[in-house]
Protein backbone atom coordinates (compact mmCIF):
# COMPACT_ATOMS: atom_id res chain seq x y z
CA UNK A 1 0.00 0.00 0.00
CA UNK A 2 1.48 3.38 -0.46
CA UNK A 3 1.72 5.82 2.03
CA UNK A 4 -1.61 7.61 2.52
CA UNK A 5 -1.29 11.40 2.37
CA UNK A 6 -5.18 11.74 3.29
CA UNK A 7 -7.44 14.91 3.62
CA UNK A 8 -11.18 14.74 5.35
CA UNK A 9 -13.09 17.10 3.46
CA UNK A 10 -16.43 16.25 4.37
CA UNK A 11 -17.91 19.99 4.74
CA UNK A 12 -16.83 20.48 1.08
CA UNK A 13 -20.24 19.91 -0.41
CA UNK A 14 -21.86 22.33 2.19
CA UNK A 15 -18.79 24.55 1.37
CA UNK A 16 -19.19 24.83 -2.27
CA UNK A 17 -22.85 25.26 -2.28
CA UNK A 18 -22.01 28.69 0.10
CA UNK A 19 -19.89 29.60 -2.62
CA UNK A 20 -16.49 28.84 -1.82
CA UNK A 21 -13.75 28.52 -4.47
CA UNK A 22 -10.85 26.75 -4.19
CA UNK A 23 -7.21 27.59 -6.30
CA UNK A 24 -3.76 26.23 -7.19
CA UNK A 25 -1.19 28.44 -5.41
CA UNK A 26 -0.31 29.59 -9.10
CA UNK A 27 -3.86 30.98 -8.34
CA UNK A 28 -5.88 28.80 -11.03
CA UNK A 29 -9.33 28.12 -9.90
CA UNK A 30 -10.36 24.38 -9.93
CA UNK A 31 -12.25 21.72 -8.11
CA UNK A 32 -10.64 21.06 -4.72
CA UNK A 33 -10.24 17.66 -5.30
CA UNK A 34 -8.36 17.94 -8.44
CA UNK A 35 -6.07 20.70 -6.64
CA UNK A 36 -5.53 17.92 -3.59
CA UNK A 37 -4.67 15.08 -6.16
CA UNK A 38 -2.30 17.59 -7.76
CA UNK A 39 -0.63 17.53 -4.97
CA UNK A 40 -0.15 13.83 -4.39
CA UNK A 41 -3.60 13.42 -1.48
CA UNK A 42 -4.75 10.08 -2.85
CA UNK A 43 -7.34 8.93 0.05
CA UNK A 44 -10.35 11.04 1.10
CA UNK A 45 -12.35 10.56 4.56
CA UNK A 46 -15.62 11.09 4.91
CA UNK A 47 -17.90 11.16 8.11
CA UNK A 48 -21.64 9.93 8.27
CA UNK A 49 -24.21 10.92 10.43
CA UNK A 50 -27.53 8.69 10.67
CA UNK A 51 -29.87 11.56 10.41
CA UNK A 52 -28.28 15.02 11.19
CA UNK A 53 -31.86 16.84 10.82
CA UNK A 54 -34.78 17.67 13.45
CA UNK A 55 -38.18 16.06 13.47
CA UNK A 56 -39.42 18.82 10.49
CA UNK A 57 -36.15 17.89 8.70
CA UNK A 58 -33.93 21.46 9.53
CA UNK A 59 -30.37 20.58 9.02
CA UNK A 60 -28.00 20.18 12.10
CA UNK A 61 -25.07 21.70 10.50
CA UNK A 62 -21.43 21.22 10.19
CA UNK A 63 -21.53 19.53 6.46
CA UNK A 64 -25.10 17.57 7.15
CA UNK A 65 -23.10 14.36 6.41
CA UNK A 66 -26.48 12.37 5.92
CA UNK A 67 -26.24 8.80 3.53
CA UNK A 68 -26.88 11.29 0.46
CA UNK A 69 -24.35 13.49 1.21
CA UNK A 70 -21.63 10.90 1.61
CA UNK A 71 -22.56 8.85 -1.33
CA UNK A 72 -22.26 12.05 -3.57
CA UNK A 73 -18.80 13.00 -2.42
CA UNK A 74 -18.10 9.45 -2.26
CA UNK A 75 -18.85 9.33 -6.38
CA UNK A 76 -15.98 12.27 -6.77
CA UNK A 77 -13.86 10.79 -5.07
CA UNK A 78 -13.82 7.59 -6.68
CA UNK A 79 -13.82 9.27 -10.19
CA UNK A 80 -10.77 10.98 -9.49
CA UNK A 81 -8.90 7.88 -8.41
CA UNK A 82 -8.72 8.22 -4.70
CA UNK A 83 -9.31 5.68 -2.00
CA UNK A 84 -12.22 6.39 0.00
CA UNK A 85 -12.16 5.85 3.75
CA UNK A 86 -15.71 6.01 5.81
CA UNK A 87 -15.92 7.11 9.46
CA UNK A 88 -19.38 6.12 11.26
CA UNK A 89 -20.06 8.25 13.94
CA UNK A 90 -22.99 6.52 14.94
CA UNK A 91 -25.00 9.41 16.00
CA UNK A 92 -27.24 11.96 14.41
CA UNK A 93 -24.20 14.73 14.59
CA UNK A 94 -21.17 15.39 15.84
CA UNK A 95 -19.35 12.07 18.09
CA UNK A 96 -16.11 12.70 20.42
CA UNK A 97 -14.11 11.87 23.49
CA UNK A 98 -16.79 14.69 25.11
CA UNK A 99 -19.98 13.52 23.09
CA UNK A 100 -21.39 10.13 21.93
CA UNK A 101 -25.16 10.60 21.57
CA UNK A 102 -27.37 7.81 20.12
CA UNK A 103 -29.22 8.21 17.17
CA UNK A 104 -32.73 9.71 18.09
CA UNK A 105 -34.66 6.27 16.65
CA UNK A 106 -32.12 4.32 19.11
CA UNK A 107 -32.29 5.86 21.81
CA UNK A 108 -34.45 3.58 23.71
CA UNK A 109 -33.18 0.62 22.86
CA UNK A 110 -30.86 -1.97 25.04
CA UNK A 111 -27.73 -2.99 24.73
CA UNK A 112 -28.37 -6.33 22.15
CA UNK A 113 -31.37 -4.16 20.37
CA UNK A 114 -28.45 -1.38 19.74
CA UNK A 115 -25.77 -4.46 18.72
CA UNK A 116 -28.48 -5.03 15.99
CA UNK A 117 -29.05 -1.15 15.21
CA UNK A 118 -25.36 -1.14 14.93
CA UNK A 119 -25.00 -4.03 12.72
CA UNK A 120 -27.77 -3.31 10.29
CA UNK A 121 -26.99 0.32 9.87
CA UNK A 122 -23.64 -0.31 9.09
CA UNK A 123 -24.45 -3.27 6.70
CA UNK A 124 -27.12 -1.94 5.02
CA UNK A 125 -25.02 1.50 4.60
CA UNK A 126 -21.77 -0.37 3.19
CA UNK A 127 -23.89 -2.51 1.07
CA UNK A 128 -25.85 0.39 -0.68
CA UNK A 129 -22.22 2.51 -1.63
CA UNK A 130 -21.07 -1.42 -2.79
CA UNK A 131 -24.49 -1.65 -5.40
CA UNK A 132 -23.17 1.83 -6.55
CA UNK A 133 -19.18 0.71 -6.61
CA UNK A 134 -18.45 2.77 -3.85
CA UNK A 135 -17.11 0.38 -1.99
CA UNK A 136 -14.94 1.78 0.79
CA UNK A 137 -10.93 0.68 1.55
CA UNK A 138 -11.35 1.23 5.23
CA UNK A 139 -14.09 1.73 7.72
CA UNK A 140 -13.76 3.44 11.13
CA UNK A 141 -16.31 1.72 13.53
CA UNK A 142 -16.99 4.97 15.89
CA UNK A 143 -15.22 8.28 16.03
CA UNK A 144 -12.75 9.50 18.69
CA UNK A 145 -14.03 6.61 20.52
CA UNK A 146 -11.48 6.89 24.07
CA UNK A 147 -14.61 6.98 26.09
CA UNK A 148 -16.63 4.38 24.40
CA UNK A 149 -19.50 5.14 21.82
CA UNK A 150 -23.40 5.29 21.80
CA UNK A 151 -23.75 6.60 25.32
CA UNK A 152 -24.53 5.19 28.35
CA UNK A 153 -24.83 1.74 27.26
CA UNK A 154 -21.75 1.94 25.17
CA UNK A 155 -19.20 3.53 27.51
CA UNK A 156 -15.44 2.83 28.40
CA UNK A 157 -16.83 1.75 31.75
CA UNK A 158 -19.21 -1.02 30.61
CA UNK A 159 -15.87 -2.50 28.60
CA UNK A 160 -18.10 -5.38 27.77
CA UNK A 161 -21.14 -3.44 26.13
CA UNK A 162 -18.89 -1.21 24.19
CA UNK A 163 -17.16 -4.20 22.76
CA UNK A 164 -20.32 -5.82 21.85
CA UNK A 165 -21.00 -2.55 19.91
CA UNK A 166 -18.21 -2.57 18.07
CA UNK A 167 -17.95 -6.44 16.57
CA UNK A 168 -21.34 -5.63 15.54
CA UNK A 169 -20.00 -2.67 13.19
CA UNK A 170 -16.94 -5.05 12.62
CA UNK A 171 -19.17 -7.96 11.59
CA UNK A 172 -21.75 -6.03 9.27
CA UNK A 173 -18.48 -4.96 7.68
CA UNK A 174 -16.99 -8.09 6.85
CA UNK A 175 -20.45 -9.38 5.89
CA UNK A 176 -19.88 -6.71 2.87
CA UNK A 177 -16.55 -7.71 2.28
CA UNK A 178 -13.30 -9.09 3.81
CA UNK A 179 -11.83 -6.57 1.49
CA UNK A 180 -12.10 -3.53 3.95
CA UNK A 181 -9.66 -2.98 6.28
CA UNK A 182 -11.39 -1.74 10.17
CA UNK A 183 -10.36 1.40 11.92
CA UNK A 184 -10.95 1.81 15.31
CA UNK A 185 -10.02 5.29 16.82
CA UNK A 186 -9.09 7.28 19.35
CA UNK A 187 -8.14 11.07 20.21
CA UNK A 188 -4.81 12.48 22.53
CA UNK A 189 -2.62 10.59 19.68
CA UNK A 190 1.07 11.14 21.91
CA UNK A 191 -0.73 9.66 25.04
CA UNK A 192 0.65 6.09 25.44
CA UNK A 193 -0.50 5.61 28.80
CA UNK A 194 -4.24 6.34 27.40
CA UNK A 195 -3.78 4.01 24.10
CA UNK A 196 -2.22 0.79 26.35
CA UNK A 197 -5.30 1.22 28.60
CA UNK A 198 -7.95 1.13 26.13
CA UNK A 199 -6.45 -1.57 23.95
CA UNK A 200 -5.79 -3.82 26.66
CA UNK A 201 -9.21 -3.30 28.35
CA UNK A 202 -10.86 -4.86 24.95
CA UNK A 203 -8.02 -7.95 24.20
CA UNK A 204 -10.58 -10.36 25.94
CA UNK A 205 -13.25 -9.36 23.49
CA UNK A 206 -10.69 -10.43 20.59
CA UNK A 207 -12.10 -7.75 18.09
CA UNK A 208 -10.84 -8.51 14.60
CA UNK A 209 -9.83 -5.25 13.32
CA UNK A 210 -6.86 -4.37 11.61
CA UNK A 211 -5.77 -0.81 12.08
CA UNK A 212 -5.61 1.76 15.32
CA UNK A 213 -6.24 5.70 14.40
CA UNK A 214 -5.26 8.46 16.44
CA UNK A 215 -6.25 11.75 16.51
CA UNK A 216 -2.92 14.10 16.66
CA UNK A 217 -3.08 18.01 17.19
CA UNK A 218 -0.08 18.78 17.88
CA UNK A 219 -1.43 21.94 20.36
CA UNK A 220 -3.53 19.40 22.53
CA UNK A 221 -1.52 15.86 21.75
CA UNK A 222 1.61 16.49 23.22
CA UNK A 223 4.85 16.22 21.31
CA UNK A 224 5.83 14.67 17.55
CA UNK A 225 8.41 13.03 20.51
CA UNK A 226 5.33 11.84 22.48
CA UNK A 227 2.95 10.79 19.26
CA UNK A 228 6.06 8.74 18.05
CA UNK A 229 6.27 6.81 21.30
CA UNK A 230 2.72 6.30 21.37
CA UNK A 231 2.78 4.80 17.06
CA UNK A 232 6.03 2.40 17.52
CA UNK A 233 4.56 1.29 20.95
CA UNK A 234 1.34 0.24 19.73
CA UNK A 235 1.71 -0.90 16.54
CA UNK A 236 4.39 -3.24 18.23
CA UNK A 237 2.11 -4.52 21.27
CA UNK A 238 -1.14 -5.13 19.79
CA UNK A 239 0.47 -5.66 16.33
CA UNK A 240 -1.42 -3.57 14.25
CA UNK A 241 -0.76 -1.14 11.40
CA UNK A 242 -1.37 2.90 12.55
CA UNK A 243 -2.32 5.80 10.98
CA UNK A 244 -2.87 9.56 12.33
CA UNK A 245 -7.00 9.89 11.20
CA UNK A 246 -6.72 13.31 12.17
CA UNK A 247 -4.36 16.34 12.52
CA UNK A 248 -3.79 19.99 11.59
CA UNK A 249 -1.61 22.74 12.20
CA UNK A 250 -2.22 26.29 11.65
CA UNK A 251 -0.82 29.02 9.54
CA UNK A 252 -1.54 32.25 11.34
CA UNK A 253 -3.56 32.91 14.30
CA UNK A 254 -5.27 35.48 12.84
CA UNK A 255 -9.06 35.40 12.81
CA UNK A 256 -11.56 36.05 10.24
CA UNK A 257 -14.69 37.72 10.97
CA UNK A 258 -15.72 38.64 14.23
CA UNK A 259 -15.84 34.88 15.96
CA UNK A 260 -13.19 33.60 17.72
CA UNK A 261 -10.89 31.18 15.59
CA UNK A 262 -9.79 27.72 17.00
CA UNK A 263 -6.22 27.84 16.49
CA UNK A 264 -4.80 30.96 19.05
CA UNK A 265 -1.39 32.79 20.30
CA UNK A 266 -2.21 30.75 23.29
CA UNK A 267 -2.85 27.50 21.21
CA UNK A 268 0.83 28.09 19.23
CA UNK A 269 2.77 28.41 21.90
CA UNK A 270 2.67 25.06 22.97
CA UNK A 271 3.85 23.95 19.59
CA UNK A 272 7.71 24.35 18.61
CA UNK A 273 6.32 25.40 14.99
CA UNK A 274 6.59 29.00 13.54
CA UNK A 275 3.41 30.11 13.03
CA UNK A 276 3.27 30.70 9.13
CA UNK A 277 2.55 29.05 5.85
CA UNK A 278 6.12 27.77 6.07
CA UNK A 279 6.01 26.46 9.59
CA UNK A 280 2.80 24.68 8.75
CA UNK A 281 4.50 23.02 5.67
CA UNK A 282 7.44 22.02 8.40
CA UNK A 283 5.12 20.63 10.82
CA UNK A 284 3.58 18.91 7.76
CA UNK A 285 7.12 16.99 6.55
CA UNK A 286 7.96 16.42 10.06
CA UNK A 287 4.71 14.35 10.98
CA UNK A 288 4.91 12.49 7.60
CA UNK A 289 8.54 11.97 8.77
CA UNK A 290 7.24 10.04 12.20
CA UNK A 291 4.80 8.20 10.71
CA UNK A 292 7.01 7.31 7.91
CA UNK A 293 9.41 5.83 10.32
CA UNK A 294 6.99 3.78 12.63
CA UNK A 295 8.53 0.24 12.85
CA UNK A 296 7.85 -2.51 10.60
CA UNK A 297 6.66 -0.06 8.05
CA UNK A 298 3.63 0.04 10.41
CA UNK A 299 2.85 3.72 9.82
CA UNK A 300 0.50 3.66 6.82
CA UNK A 301 -0.05 7.53 6.53
CA UNK A 302 -1.74 10.07 8.28
CA UNK A 303 -5.27 12.44 6.91
CA UNK A 304 -5.27 16.29 7.43
CA UNK A 305 -8.79 17.51 8.68
CA UNK A 306 -10.93 19.38 7.28
CA UNK A 307 -8.19 21.65 5.03
CA UNK A 308 -10.61 23.07 2.82
CA UNK A 309 -13.28 24.87 5.53
CA UNK A 310 -12.02 28.28 4.01
CA UNK A 311 -14.04 30.98 5.10
CA UNK A 312 -17.65 31.81 3.91
CA UNK A 313 -21.24 33.39 5.71
CA UNK A 314 -22.82 31.03 7.32
CA UNK A 315 -20.42 27.62 7.54
CA UNK A 316 -20.72 26.95 10.94
CA UNK A 317 -19.97 23.74 13.23
CA UNK A 318 -23.59 23.62 13.82
CA UNK A 319 -26.74 25.50 13.28
CA UNK A 320 -28.81 26.86 15.99
CA UNK A 321 -30.52 23.78 16.07
CA UNK A 322 -27.50 21.95 15.83
CA UNK A 323 -26.24 23.32 18.74
CA UNK A 324 -29.46 23.05 20.87
CA UNK A 325 -29.24 18.85 19.72
CA UNK A 326 -25.93 18.78 21.16
CA UNK A 327 -26.38 21.01 24.17
CA UNK A 328 -23.25 22.96 22.80
CA UNK A 329 -22.84 26.36 22.05
CA UNK A 330 -19.96 25.60 19.36
CA UNK A 331 -20.53 28.67 17.00
CA UNK A 332 -17.88 29.32 15.65
CA UNK A 333 -18.57 30.25 12.27
CA UNK A 334 -15.23 30.02 9.87
CA UNK A 335 -13.63 28.84 13.68
CA UNK A 336 -10.64 26.68 11.44
CA UNK A 337 -9.90 28.25 8.78
CA UNK A 338 -6.59 29.80 10.12
CA UNK A 339 -5.85 25.60 10.54
CA UNK A 340 -7.01 24.76 6.69
CA UNK A 341 -4.41 23.60 3.66
CA UNK A 342 -5.92 27.01 1.76
CA UNK A 343 -5.42 30.79 2.66
CA UNK A 344 -8.56 33.17 3.80
CA UNK A 345 -9.12 33.45 0.06
CA UNK A 346 -9.17 29.71 -1.18
CA UNK A 347 -5.12 30.01 -2.23
CA UNK A 348 -3.24 26.41 -2.20
CA UNK A 349 -0.47 26.78 1.26
CA UNK A 350 3.08 25.77 0.56
CA UNK A 351 1.86 22.57 3.20
CA UNK A 352 0.13 21.11 0.04
CA UNK A 353 3.85 21.14 -1.73
CA UNK A 354 5.47 19.76 1.62
CA UNK A 355 3.26 16.92 0.73
CA UNK A 356 3.51 16.20 -2.36
CA UNK A 357 7.63 16.38 -2.16
CA UNK A 358 7.36 13.85 0.61
CA UNK A 359 8.70 10.34 -0.51
CA UNK A 360 9.86 9.23 2.95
Amino acid sequence: MDFIKGMDISMLKELEDLGVAYYTAQRVKKDCLDILKEYDVNAIRLRIWNHPYDVEMNPYGGGTNDYNTTRDLAKRVVEKGMDFFLDFHYSDFWADPGKQIPPKSWVNMGWEELGEAVYQYTYETINNLKKENLMPNMVQIGNEITNGLLWPIGKLSNVENMAHLLNAGIQATKDVSKEIKIMLHLDDGGNNALYRRWFDSILPYELDFDVIGLSYYPFWHGTLEDLSYNLNDISKTYNKDVIVAETAYGFTTKEYGSEAAIFSDELAEKVPYEVSPEGQAHFMNDLMKVIKEVGGERGLGFFYWEPGWVPTPKSFWASEIGKEYIKDDCSGENAWANLALFDFEGVALPALEAIRKFNG
